[in-house]
């Protein structure tokens, strides 16, 4: 009995110190095959949801143009994005804003502990400033998923890549392993000013594309 014990108590120790390494490790900065960054390209139109977004809370959305920043990924900024991606996810419940607002779309904060997927963008990328992190470095994204349907995730332009956080999987993912077609987000000067992205790819599906309803 003492023996089975222990032996269940070492695989827990274990089980936790594996899973606070997975975490504290940095991503291994990536080459030209993995595409490290996706290429910004002309000016176009931002989003419809933003736009409202900005008219309803102009106070989020009051800023001036500033220089391109690209964060130096840390291992403790690497916890943090870990840790935020995880902790959102899993507090913040999925709902449509059909059935949340009763309008087909709607950016929001989503305090009432409900949202889709770019109200879990919008808290992402708040409770990063807050916390420090340089707004020219947290961009909000629009993606088409392998269904061709429209999806949003924070970008995080670091100099080991564009990672992204996503409310459909834990995992902090370099944008070219995700399996989304990468279609527009902000610039890093001007939230308010949004770009097309170069990407050509067609979406496809992942170990990590499983998705609920956003």
């Amino acid at each position: 009995m003492i023996t089975k014990f222990l032996s269940v108590k070492l695989t827990t120790v274990l089980i936790a110190a594996m899973t606070a390494s997975a975490i504290d490790v940095l991503p291994a900065i990536a080459g030209p095959e993995r595409l490290a960054h996706v290429l910004a390209s002309e000016v176009t139109r931002p989003p419809a949801g933003w736009a409202e977004f900005c008219a309803r809370q102009p106070g989020e959305c009051a800023t001036i143009t500033t220089a391109p920043r690209d964060l130096t990924l840390s291992p403790e900024g690497w916890k943090d994005l870990v840790r935020v991606n995880k902790w959102v996810n899993e507090t913040i419940k999925p709902l449509t804003d059909l059935e949340h607002w009763g309008v087909v779309e709607r950016w929001s904060y989503p305090d009432d502990g409900y949202g889709d997927c770019e109200d879990y963008v919008l808290l992402k990328r708040r409770m990063l400033i807050q916390s420090g992190w340089p707004r020219e470095a947290l961009l909000v994204t629009v993606v088409r998923d392998q269904k061709q349907e429209g999806h949003a995730v924070l970008t995080v332009i670091t100099d080991k890549g564009d990672y992204v956080l996503d409310n459909q999987t834990q995992d902090v993912l370099l944008w070219s392993e995700t399996g989304y077609r990468f279609v527009k987000r902000q610039s890093q000067s001007n939230p308010n000013v949004w770009v097309s992205l170069d990407d050509t790819r067609p979406a496809i599906a992942t170990a990590t594309s499983g998705r609920t309803p956003p």
